[in-house]
């Protein structure tokens, strides 16, 4: 009896613990969950030298018994490799084999005192493809990573054989915000950012909204010298992209308020022979939260032989 009782009453104070340890970081708990499913799903969390920094990403092989075409996937501000947990595992489910680096300064990889300009994160991602010994991969960048992706592709096309972009940055546009939106140090600013981000955000209880403003006030800093890298102007792309010669998809959510389909359509126009996917309904997020059209499309892209060239396709988000 007295056993049944102990064991009761380690069971209720290991729930008071993990209710506790939830409260108070949530976002703790959340990356541990992310970070699980993609170790069942055979990602791995790894760690390289690269530039004089301990950079890390995830890596996915393909599928058991094929070599898997390299990929390499470039997340966008304020995020990390976390970001592309849908699509690591269904791309490696395909046949490729997929890296998904955490830039300088974002997720596990460290956070110098740098500037933190796209040419620094180029050439991050440069030395990373080096130490991981790739001497060419397709590449795939979402928003400021497509930004640092289109511009690898421009200075170094041997690097890269084929080239997505998703809801990318990388031209001029006048913002419909200020960069106030990206660390935002309340409760509303949090929300404005979530529907910016989404066409359908979710409602954050008070103790995850918090929390998100905890790690935006700790790690904010990179992301605002990253905005005032990229309004200083210096790494635009407007004047360049008619020199890209890689072959080029471009996906876009078809209600991104962050960067809205006008650029996208540009940026269509601006690089010789691209091809554009709209997927319908979906926002900035497409990659997570419109993840099976996405995929689709770029496998696609990626596998076509003659690769795609031009043309333009609406498609659905639950295709």
């Amino acid at each position: 009896m007295k056993m049944a009782q102990r064991i009761v009453a380690l069971l209720v104070l290991v729930l008071v613990v993990a209710g506790t340890v939830f409260f108070w970081n949530p976002l703790w708990v959340a990356d541990q969950q992310i970070r699980y499913h993609l170790w069942r799903e055979g990602v791995e969390s790894k760690y390289v030298e690269a530039g004089g920094y301990r950079m890390h990403y995830f890596e996915a092989p393909a599928a058991k018994g094929t070599a898997g075409t390299p990929l390499v996937l470039v997340h966008g501000l304020g995020a990390r490799g976390e970001d592309w947990r849908v699509m690591i595992p269904a791309l490696a489910a395909k046949g490729f084999h997929v890296y998904a680096p955490d830039l300088i300064g974002y997720g596990r990889s460290p956070k110098p005192d740098a500037n933190y300009s796209i040419a620094m994160e180029e050439a991050a991602v440069m030395h990373f493809m080096d130490a991981v010994h790739l001497s060419r991969a397709d590449v795939g960048g979402w928003s400021m990573g497509g930004w640092i992706a289109m511009k690898l592709a421009l200075d170094h096309p041997e690097l890269v054989d084929r080239l997505v972009v998703y809801d990318s940055a990388g031209i001029y546009f006048p913002p419909a915000f200020g960069p106030e939106l990206f660390v935002p140090t309340d409760a509303g600013g949090v929300r404005k950012l979530m529907a910016t981000l989404s066409p359908e955000p979710h409602d954050l209880p008070d103790f995850v909204t918090r929390d998100v403003l905890r790690k935006f006030a700790h790690d904010g800093w990179v992301i605002q010298r990253s905005m005032v890298a990229m309004e200083s102007g210096h790494d635009l792309l407007d004047f360049r992209l008619h020199q890209l010669e890689r072959p080029t998809l471009i996906v876009w959510g078809g209600k991104d308020e962050l960067i809205p389909l006008s650029v996208g359509e540009k940026l269509h126009e601006l690089i010789p022979h691209s091809a554009l996917r709209v997927v319908e309904g979906c926002g900035h997020m497409a990659p997570l939260e419109c993840s099976k059209p996405v995929v689709a499309s770029t496998v696609d892209f990626l596998r076509a032989d003659p690769p795609i060239e031009g043309g333009e396709k609406v498609i659905s988000a639950a295709k």
